[in-house]
């Protein structure tokens, strides 16, 4: 039998019972609707997931320490290299930066530093943690909604502060932690373009010994320093109300500066005692943070870094179990998502029987004519498949509009509770395809038996049906 044939023939029987196998081809559009609908929430939240942590820079970071630590090597990090630790100073990094992959390098600065206004009579001064904040900040999710502007430039004499300091230094009372509450329109325009003062300590490195000094007291001054009471003065351009990430957190930072300024100032930190208890190192880093273009580089560059005999981390080595969660939830997901097809595919093997029954003259009256087994069962076949595709296409449509009903109504939620709406519904083609395709064969599968119960049927018998 030709396939047009085939094809006319099954259209002609689905239209002689059209509320029947309407209402079939309903009940697969629903279960398809229903895996679609459970399987695109999954992929939206692993989106979500990835596109914020993205943009925070948690997924394209390498934190970089030296092994030449006093806590020793960590735990599971394996000491690939059996001579003298390696010192992390400016050789390193330029050696970093040299990677293929690697975006930027730059130092994970973090000191204290005592701020106070100008312009405030008190002349009240505010202790506080300054850290370095370098341009490829500018795309943190941090400053999708934040009050000022980014720095001009690397090397800007600029200062963005966290809002509850801010309030500190407007001598407001201060917020629950964490509270994440922005100053008022008025409270910003005190701040933002205002002169702020930050006193702190400089690192200053001592003058070379004299040639008489025997080789013992030249490296001790060489690698020994000063420590000098300086002051900047710095513009509040911006504020922010959460922190943005830098690499790694060290205690509450309040303001950031840029790198390259803040690498200027050479400001004491808490590491650079250890230039005191290790002579002959020179400038070192305490940590060096390393960006890579694509997160999908971050195990090679870890690698090529730890074969120069570094400690690295980043958050892909702590989130690949995540990503099996998020497989296992898009598996449990789609398996319930399943249940209302597998439901709907009863109502096709109903549907078919039924048909059977009614056209059991027409059967014999084909057997008859020459029609064999075979052709039988694709008639069948056909039937089922084309309710399987119509189902299928009617519940991917269904599955997207509910998506965004759903996506709709939990944004407007979330905007009368004051936070950002965000897209957690995600329906890629591939999940279009494979619905419908799933559909079709589901249909099949549901169209085996009364297609094999058709064929069985004897003309003879057939032919007495009334």
């Amino acid at each position: 039998m030709r396939a047009y044939d085939l094809v006319e023939l099954a259209g002609r029987n689905l239209r002689e019972a059209v509320l029947r196998n309407s209402l079939t081809t309903l009940g697969i559009g629903v279960g398809v609707a229903s895996l679609v609908a459970m399987l695109s929430l999954g992929l939206g939240l692993q989106k979500l997931f990835n596109r914020q942590l993205g943009r925070s820079g948690l997924f394209d970071t390498i934190f970089v320490t030296s092994r030449h630590d006093v806590r020793g090597t960590r735990p599971g990090q394996p000491d690939a290299n059996s001579g003298p630790p390696k010192i992390l100073d400016d050789g390193a990094r330029k050696s970093f930066e040299e990677i293929a992959e690697v975006m930027e390098v730059y130092p994970n600065l973090s000191a204290v530093g005592d701020f106070r206004l100008p312009q405030d009579p008190s002349d009240i001064s505010h202790f506080t943690v300054v850290g370095g904040l370098p341009p490829s900040a500018r795309d943190s999710e941090a400053f999708d909604d934040f009050q000022g502007h980014f720095f001009s430039n690397d090397n800007a004499a600029e200062v963005i502060i966290l809002a509850d300091f801010g309030r500190a230094l407007l001598g407001l009372p201060a917020e629950p932690r964490n509270s994440e509450v922005k100053l008022t329109p008025q409270q910003a325009d005190d701040l933002l373009g205002k002169e702020v003062v930050l006193r702190y300590a400089e690192r200053q490195a001592n003058a070379p010994a004299p040639a008489t000094t025997d080789s013992d007291s030249a490296e001790d001054d060489a690698s020994s320093f000063n420590v000098v009471r300086r002051e900047a003065q710095l513009k509040i351009v911006g504020i922010v109300t959460t922190e943005p990430y830098r690499g790694m957190r060290n205690g509450r930072t309040s303001a950031l500066l840029p790198t390259g300024y803040a690498e200027s100032l050479n400001m004491m930190q808490a590491g650079d005692v250890s230039g005191i208890v290790r002579p002959g190192q020179g400038k070192t880093y305490n940590a060096l943070i390393v960006r890579v273009r694509k997160s999908k580089d971050v195990v090679h560059v870890e690698d090529a870094i730890k074969k120069q005999g570094f400690n690295t981390f980043s958050i892909v080595d702590a989130s690949r179990g995540l990503q099996k969660a998020f497989v296992f939830l898009d598996l449990f997901l789609g398996v319930f998502g399943s249940l209302a097809l597998v439901v709907a595919s009863l109502g096709i093997v109903n549907t078919l029987v039924m048909a059977i029954l009614e056209r059991r003259r027409e059967i014999g009256i084909m057997k008859a004519l020459g029609a064999t087994d075979g052709d039988v069962k694709q008639i069948f076949f056909v039937e089922a498949g084309s309710m399987g595709a119509l189902g299928g296409a009617l519940g991917v449509a269904l599955g997207w509009m509910i998506g965004r009903v759903i996506n709709l109504g939990t944004n407007v939620y979330m905007t009368r509770q004051e936070l950002k709406p965000e897209t957690f519904w995600y329906v890629p083609m591939w999940l279009v395809i494979a619905g419908v395709t799933f559909s079709i064969l589901v249909s099949l599968f549901a169209g085996l038996y009364p297609a094999s119960r058709a064929a069985r049927l004897d003309p003879v018998q057939a032919l007495r049906h009334e």
